[in-house]
C-alpha cells in the first residue's frame, strides 16, 4: 500500500470512529444542561418563602431568597411565588452559618484578602405528595475578596464594603447552583 492509501484508510477509520462516538453519546446519558427536569409534570408553581437566617449577617436571607427566586424566574418554566401556600412545590432554606477568615497577608502581616463562607440547608418538597424531591442539608459556598476598598488595610470601610460585594457574588453563585441542581437532578 502506498502512503496515500494509508492516509485515506486512516481518515476513513477516524471518521467511522467519530460517527460511532457521536451516536453513542445519547445512549450513555449525555444531555445538554438546563434542558430537562426531574420534577413531576404537575408541578407548575413553586413557593419560595423567605429563607431563615441563623446568622448575625443582617438581611442575608432576603438577598439569598431574591437571588434564588430570580434564578428560577430566569429559567422560565415555573411560576415562582413568595409564599408557602397554594403552590405545587415548596422550596425552603435556612442560612445556618457565615464565617469570615483571612486568606492571605501583606508583608506587614495584616490580612489583605479574606474568605467568606456561607453554609445553608435547602429542601424542595412536593406539596401534593408531601415528599422531599431534593435536599442538601449542608450546602457550602466560599468567596474571596481583597480588603483594599479603603485608604489603608486598617480602614474599616475596606473590610465592610468588600464584604457586601462578596456576599452579593456568593448569593448569585448559590442561587445558580441550587436551581441548576434542582432542575437538572444533580
Amino acid at each position: 500500500m502506498s502512503r496515500t492509501s494509508h492516509r485515506l484508510a486512516f481518515r476513513c477509520s477516524l471518521c467511522v470512529l467519530c460517527s460511532v462516538c457521536v451516536l453513542c453519546l445519547p445512549a450513555c446519558g449525555y444531555s445538554l444542561a438546563g434542558r430537562g427536569s426531574f420534577l413531576p409534570v404537575y408541578i407548575k408553581t413553586i413557593g419560595v418563602p423567605t429563607f431563615a437566617n441563623r446568622t448575625v449577617v443582617f438581611n442575608l436571607e432576603t438577598m439569598v431568597t431574591q437571588k434564588v427566586r430570580s434564578e428560577f424566574i430566569g429559567r422560565g418554566k415555573y411560576q415562582i411565588l413568595p409564599e408557602a401556600t397554594g403552590v405545587d412545590a415548596l422550596l425552603t432554606g435556612e442560612v445556618t452559618a457565615v464565617g469570615i477568615q483571612p486568606a492571605s497577608f501583606s508583608p506587614q502581616q495584616l490580612a489583605s484578602r479574606y474568605a467568606i463562607t456561607m453554609t445553608a440547608r435547602i429542601e424542595l418538597r412536593d406539596v401534593r405528595e408531601n415528599k422531599v424531591l431534593w435536599e442538601n442539608p449542608s450546602v457550602m459556598f466560599r468567596q474571596e475578596y481583597d480588603a483594599t476598598g479603603g485608604r489603608t488595610v486598617l480602614d474599616p470601610a475596606a473590610f465592610f464594603q468588600q464584604d457586601t460585594n462578596a456576599l452579593e457574588r456568593m448569593s448569585t453563585e448559590f442561587a445558580r447552583t441550587i436551581v441548576s441542581a434542582i432542575l437538572e437532578a444533580f
